[in-house]
């Protein structure tokens, strides 16, 4: 059985769940790797420095290492093609396009799915407001773009013989963008990297990509109002927006190493989230630590942050719900009233479920199922053909 792992892309900035379920996988399946670009081979800190990673034609294209999604019309040609006919069976960890490898009728292609493509599917509005491709005279080509790109996306989901979704949130939108069940494989959280911390500082803590779907902005000026200390850690092109309306009691650190942002995280009042996340690792993370949570209540943070109204005894955070500084506003001041009634204990409780050893288990035994049903699939046709 010759295995092959095709993801999107592989760089250095790349640094986000799905590329820590792409680093799990290959500790327990011998696979040949494959992406639209690699730049991770090539870096010493990379758990793939100097392994052969087959790419595409954008591996050369100008900025490439810088991300790919700007020469997006040209995803779904590049990762097409990939040639992995040598192949018994095709994984694919795919939030964009790496679902739609060409695969023949004598393969097995298992996905991991991150997410159905979000800037062709959620948040198509929100990338044609944000983008200036999305603005006159170009707009109207984005969105015969995007378009086309949808159908695509539809069309290349029928490649895919079992779908993985990292919760239930996922699951829901590969049924509605694919009409596709999904098995739900929670993606591993490293804990050992995170310190149960029981004492807590007087701070309350976000860590996220500045970019517009994650409300960063929306968090800083209800903290704003409140006037309590509000530490983000982050980068991204909302960056200098973020920092020019911030006052004093806001402090934006940027970028931070893996190090820093685990004492934070471990040292934080509570961990504060506003987007809708289909799985949110950064609040199981918090929770590693004993840190509580006070949340956006919809996407994966419904599945991992057990809400104080719902659940008192074995709360690990609090949800609110709606997108906006009054609803943040109001959340944070029923957090500070009810703080001692929070136990550090049940965050690292919950964070439990999450662990690289539960990924392990059920990512193995379902690959191990999909497998023999294939096989016995491939000795039923070749019986009903003798």
């Amino acid at each position: 059985m010759r295995y092959a792992l095709v993801h999107e892309w592989l760089t250095p900035l790349a640094k986000g769940g799905s590329e820590l379920v792409v680093e799990e996988i290959l500790r327990h399946v011998d696979a040949d790797v494959y992406a639209l670009i690699d730049f991770e081979s090539t870096n010493p800190q990379s758990y793939l420095y100097k392994r052969g990673i087959g790419t595409t034609f954008l591996q050369h294209f100008p900025l490439a290492s810088h991300g790919v999604q700007k020469y997006l019309p040209l995803l779904p040609i590049a990762i097409e093609q990939l040639d992995l006919s040598p192949y018994d069976v095709i994984l694919s960890s795919s939030h964009a396009v790496a679902k739609g490898v060409l695969a023949g009728p004598n393969q097995l292609h298992i996905c991991y799915c991150h997410t159905p493509m979000r800037y062709a599917w959620d948040l198509t509005f929100d990338y044609l407001a944000q983008s200036p491709l999305g603005k006159a005279p170009w707009g109207w080509v984005t969105r015969y773009l995007l378009h086309r790109l949808r159908q695509w996306d539809v069309v290349s989901a029928n490649r895919v013989d079992y779908f993985i979704a990292n919760s239930q949130h996922t699951a829901r939108r590969i049924w509605r963008c694919y009409r596709r069940e999904a098995t739900v494989i929670y993606p591993p959280v490293n804990l050992d990297r995170f310190k149960f911390e029981p004492k807590k500082g007087d701070f309350f803590l976000t860590v996220s990509r500045l970019v517009g779907y994650k409300k960063v902005g929306l968090i800083v000026q209800a903290f704003n109002q409140l006037g309590l200390p509000l530490v983000v850690i982050g980068e991204g092109p909302e960056l200098k927006e973020i920092s020019a309306i911030a006052q004093a009691n806001v402090h934006i650190l940027g970028s931070q190493p893996n190090e820093v942002v685990a004492a934070y995280l471990a040292q934080a009042r509570a961990f504060v989230y506003m987007a809708c996340e289909d799985f949110g690792i950064a609040l199981v993370e918090a929770q590693a630590c004993g840190t509580p949570v006070i949340a956006y209540g919809a996407g994966g943070a419904t599945e991992t942050v057990i809400d104080m109204s719902k659940n008192p005894k074995q709360a690990s955070g609090l949800l609110f719900s709606h997108q906006t500084t009054e609803s943040l506003i109001t959340a944070v001041k029923t957090f500070v009233e009810r703080e001692n009634q929070f136990n550090p204990e049940n965050c690292v409780e919950q964070a439990q479920k999450f662990s690289a050893e539960i990924f392990k288990k059920c990512y193995t035994e379902f690959l191990e199922r999909c497998t023999q049903q294939w096989r016995l699939q491939q000795l039923g046709e070749e019986t009903d053909h003798n």
